[in-house]
């Protein structure tokens, strides 16, 4: 149950770049029905607001999946069984393999012009048969090679993963010491607020004591004089 067909197009307005269709099976029966080559056509069409991996249910048992990179849109179709991690896994090596290809023929700086300048369908048409090779490699989702791709994709996964926990443990860290040091700005504010006050009453004491106890003193003298 290999990718049924592959469409590599613009993402800016759909046009077909180039695109490969699996052969009839041994009974001769082809399981690229026509409306799922229109349906195709305008998925590509309407793929530019689209996030970059999508899939997409269609008819008789299939399934559209889809890649954008690079200003293309890879998209292919396969059975709904067929492992949809390797199906992206397909569309990113046909990605790979188209910038490789315009890359020799067009050099870096220039292939995304060629694409975006593109004035016919299928301009490209002559890479469908390096298309074609990379897709007979995914014909067989149990294959040994196809099996270790997706280990290794896995593998790649989880080392991901496990650095974005790191990423999240280091920035719970560092919120937690910035945390700390907030609290400790707090208490030191409280203790500044608290000795700012002490000050002040002990300025006044200083300024007002000496004419308080003054003052005392002359009426308990009055006091003495005259009521004793």
């Amino acid at each position: 149950m290999p990718p049924f067909l592959t469409y590599v197009s613009r993402v800016s307005d759909g046009l077909p770049l180039v695109a490969s269709f699996a052969p009839a099976t041994s009974g001769g029966r082809n399981e690229v029905r026509d409306e799922h080559k229109t349906q195709a056509k305008e998925l590509l069409k309407n793929v530019g607001s689209a996030t970059s991996k999508m899939s997409i249910d269609t008819s008789y048992q299939k399934v559209f999946h889809l890649l954008l990179r690079d200003s293309m849109c890879i998209l292919t179709m396969t059975e709904s069984s067929y492992p949809k991690r390797l199906a992206f896994l397909y569309l990113e090596e046909i990605a790979d393999l188209m910038v490789e290809e315009l890359t020799k023929d067009y050099g870096s700086n220039q292939w995304m012009t060629q694409v975006g300048t593109a004035a016919r369908p299928y301009q490209f048409i002559k890479y469908d048969v390096p298309l074609q090779r990379k897709q007979k490699e995914f014909v067989d989702p149990t294959s040994r090679q196809n099996t270790s791709k997706l280990n290794s994709d896995l593998a790649d996964i989880h080392s991901i993963m496990k650095k974005n926990i790191q990423e999240v443990l280091n920035r719970g860290e560092k919120l937690e010491h910035m945390s700390q040091i907030s609290s400790n700005l707090v208490e030191g504010s409280k203790k500044f607020k608290w000795g700012t006050k002490k000050l002040t009453w002990q300025a006044r004491l200083n300024q007002y004591g000496p004419m308080v106890a003054g003052s005392t003193f002359v009426l308990f003298v009055l006091y003495l004089k005259f009521v004793w």
